[in-house]
């Protein structure tokens, strides 16, 4: 795959504060590309950086393989600071506005409110939507042009669980039927973990880690509960196979970490010493817990 983006020592300081430090980025085309970090540890900066809306202090930004330029750019759609809506338009005339702004199709804008979950809202004017309303406008914005590279921060504030559903199908159907790529940040992790392909860390400015979902269980202590009439046998047994550090024995429990792929294998050498097992469960730590870990928390 060829990269959509890539950050070459990236970096942006106010003053004496790096907000963004040193980054080396690679976006993959096709990636879902979850990028996660707490409040002001440099996510927004970059994205602005990406998008031209900050100019870097040194580093250097492709964008589809080479230096950005005006027609590169305008293969980006994105959701980073919130668009000057229109606010005594309604959000189809909003959209055809910044169609027109744009260059796009405006035959298109229906297609897109219906996309977006606003369709039926003509009557209404955009400054009394609710904030999750103008999510859901921002992001068709986004989508005018057929943008190849997707940017979105944030893309989910303020919308309830269905309307949280409708844009998650979104990314994924624009992703997998049209090979959109995605750059989006989150602090819901449970809601990005469901979607992102790749994930970027980073912390106070720098770019902690890189790492694909899957894995992600392999490295954050995932574990496999078996619940067996004889503990102490069970855990010499899988002590053995695991390594006696990643054994927890509990009551009438063992608990092995970090050997996911080998549940089968596991089971047949209990049931082989003729130990019973009445239960397996499986735990994965998750995003928010590996991501703790990874910047210290």
């Amino acid at each position: 795959m060829s990269a959509v983006l890539q950050t070459y020592e990236l970096t942006k300081a106010f003053g004496s504060k790096l907000a963004v430090d040193h980054v080396n980025m690679t976006i993959e085309r096709g990636d879902i590309y979850g990028f996660i970090g707490k409040n002001g540890a440099g996510k927004t900066t970059l994205m602005r950086l990406v998008l031209n809306l900050a100019l870097p202090t040194s580093g250097r930004i492709d964008l589809f393989g080479a230096a950005p330029t005006m027609e590169s750019r305008q293969r980006i759609g994105s959701l980073v600071e919130t668009p000057g809506y229109y606010k005594n338009c309604s959000a189809r005339e909003n959209l055809l506005r910044f169609a027109m702004l744009y260059g796009a199709d405006i035959r298109e804008v229906d297609g897109i409110l219906n996309q977006i979950g606003l369709a039926g809202t003509e009557n209404k004017k955009v400054g009394k939507f609710s904030l999750g309303m103008k999510q859901r406008l921002g992001i068709g914005i986004a989508l005018l042009n057929h943008p190849e590279f997707i940017i979105l921060d944030e893309p989910i504030n303020g919308l309830d669980p269905a309307g949280i559903q409708e844009i998650r199908n979104l990314i994924l159907f624009l992703n997998k039927e049209r090979g959109t790529t995605f750059l989006i940040s989150s602090h819901l992790l449970d809601e990005l973990s469901k979607i992102a392909t790749r994930f970027g860390i980073i912390n106070n400015g720098k770019l902690v880690e890189e790492i694909r979902s899957c894995d992600i269980d392999e490295r954050d202590g995932s574990r496999t509960r078996f619940v067996v009439s004889d503990p102490a046998s069970a855990a010499r047994i899988l002590a053995e196979f695991a390594g006696s550090e990643n054994i927890l024995v509990r009551d009438y429990a063992v608990t092995v970490m970090n050997r996911q792929k080998d549940v089968a294998a596991m089971n047949r050498l209990l049931v082989e010493a003729g130990i019973g097992v009445s239960g397996i469960t499986h735990e994965n730590g998750g995003l928010e817990s590996y991501f703790m870990k990874r910047i210290g928390g």
